[in-house]
């Protein structure tokens, strides 16, 4: 057992390890060996670092920041006291960071459970359709920000700055909640429970180590091309055009 073991009560959240379910083939993966769930400030979904405790102590469940979707197991009555998922979110996105948001500062901890295990087939299109509701999605993200975030919210505006004049419904039983529940601040979130978020995805980014295209040393006239014409789709070399890579100071290729 660990040497100071999480105490679990009614509001405590376990989510299990996504892995993965190939769209094409059904292989079954696992997506990674564990990581904290956390966000960029264009609210990308992002992955942190599992902490030395985390290591040391797995498999037991560890601290989340973030969960990663709709797959979690929460007490019905916890999950009504947090009023459930805010009605105003509209058709996908912006709900596992308000659930998440929600969950820490109103009393409770979401933990991953490296022991639990779900296959998700993540697919290469979008299995819904927009009926003409416009960045339905950048609604959504500006509703968790205006009630959640507090002074954070500007670093998303920065990132995404049309969502200041996104109309975002009305959010007053939504702020009402917060005030009922005494939720802590943000500010409180980053410290505690996001801290290393800052660091490892700044709200301004170093500058990159460097960009342009990737060359065949064999064959100049062909560069690495990502495509994008399928979601998912797999890096190949392709005769040189506008591909343009940078090599970002994480010492990653986007």
């Amino acid at each position: 057992m660990p040497s100071d073991p999480i105490q679990r009560n009614y509001r405590t959240v376990v989510c299990p390890f996504i892995d993965v379910i190939d769209y094409d083939t059904f292989e079954y993966g696992p997506q990674d060996n564990g990581a904290r769930g956390g966000f960029d400030w264009q609210f990308y979904y992002k992955r942190l670092p599992l902490t030395q405790h985390d290591i040391d102590n797995m498999p037991h469940p560890f601290k989340n920041p973030v969960m990663a979707g709709g797959l979690f197991a929460i007490s019905s009555k916890f999950f009504w006291e947090l009023g459930g998922y805010d009605s105003g979110l509209q058709i996908w996105g912006g709900e596992q960071y308000e659930l998440s948001f929600k969950i820490w500062q109103c009393g409770g901890m979401l933990l991953d459970a490296p022991c639990s295990r779900v296959g998700h087939i993540y697919r290469k299109f979008a299995p819904f359709l927009n009926p003409g509701m416009g960045d339905y999605l950048g609604r959504n993200y500006k509703r968790v920000a205006e009630v959640w975030m507090d002074e954070y919210a500007e670093y998303l505006y920065q990132h995404r700055p049309h969502y200041r004049t996104l109309e975002a419904g009305d959010l007053t039983d939504q702020k009402a909640l917060r005030r009922e529940l005494n939720c802590k601040p943000f500010k409180w979130f980053m410290k505690e429970v996001a801290f290393d978020l800052m660091r490892v995805y700044p709200p301004v980014e170093p500058v990159d180590f460097a960009s342009g295209k990737v060359r065949s040393v064999s064959s100049p006239d062909m560069c690495l091309d990502f495509g994008y014409h399928v979601h998912m789709d797999k890096a190949r070399m392709a005769a040189c055009a506008s591909q343009s890579l940078r090599l970002t100071w994480h010492k990653d290729i986007r």
